[in-house]
């Protein structure tokens, strides 16, 4: 098992020509391909990621074993374990996998469901995953009409429809060098960002006292339920 690999891949919001490079590499070099499917019967007609993924396999001239994960909507742990099991079970033909989902899978994806019983029951399995991101739906909706969801000294939000009150992950961006973090607020698991993807890239499990690189961002993460 220490060989084996997973992919926690995000396809976009359902078109196959916004799915990143980063994304399509994994699924031209992974060995199979788990595709989540509402259908009891296993089958892929209802399976929108399905489509993505066969778009992709035609378009770039590749060819990968699909195996059908079901996905029931009911956001119940014994459904989610099930699909941990069929990836997991996978590992004893396949030695990487890619696990698809669509959209973003930081945005109310199944993905991170999955992940922490990953890490729970298999540690080496999740220190050897890796979650691919993806664009959002609501990003794609922003450049279909033209008009920003954030510029300048605007802010964005995103609100869930529920008739409840519900926890919140905030993004703190575009700090001034130099400015003191005191007065950011921690609610739940807070981490610092320095120059993602450039040099000197620095993630740290907490806030730093100040910024010193334009390129910063602070995420406070709302705590998760075990």
């Amino acid at each position: 098992m220490d060989a084996k690999r997973l992919y926690m891949v995000s396809l976009g919001p359902g078109d196959s020509e916004l799915v990143t490079i980063k994304a399509l590499k994994a699924l031209q070099g992974c060995d199979a391909i788990c595709i989540p499917t509402k259908s009891e019967d296993r089958s892929f007609h209802r399976s929108l990621t399905h489509k993505i993924v066969q778009e992709l396999m035609k378009a770039h001239n590749f060819n990968k074993p699909l195996i059908p994960v079901y996905t029931p909507m009911h956001f119940k742990k014994e459904d989610w374990q099930s699909q941990v099991d069929v990836i997991y079970s996978n590992f004893e033909r396949y030695n990487t996998l890619c696990f698809v989902t669509l959209g973003d899978s930081a945005v109310y994806s199944t993905v991170y469901y999955l992940l922490e019983l990953i890490k729970s029951q298999h540690p080496k399995l999740y220190e050897r995953s890796e979650v691919i991101a993806g664009v959002t739906s609501f990003s794609q909706a922003s450049a279909l009409v033209k008009k920003p969801l954030c510029i300048g000294d605007s802010r964005f939000e995103i609100v869930p429809l529920l008739d409840k009150e519900v926890p919140t992950t905030t993004v703190y961006m575009r700090p001034k060098i130099g400015l003191d973090t005191q007065h950011i607020t921690q609610h739940g698991e807070l981490y610092s960002f320095e120059n993602i993807n450039y040099a000197g890239e620095t993630i740290t499990p907490h806030k730093i006292p100040r910024v010193k690189r334009y390129m910063t961002l602070f995420i406070d993460f709302f705590k998760q339920e075990s």
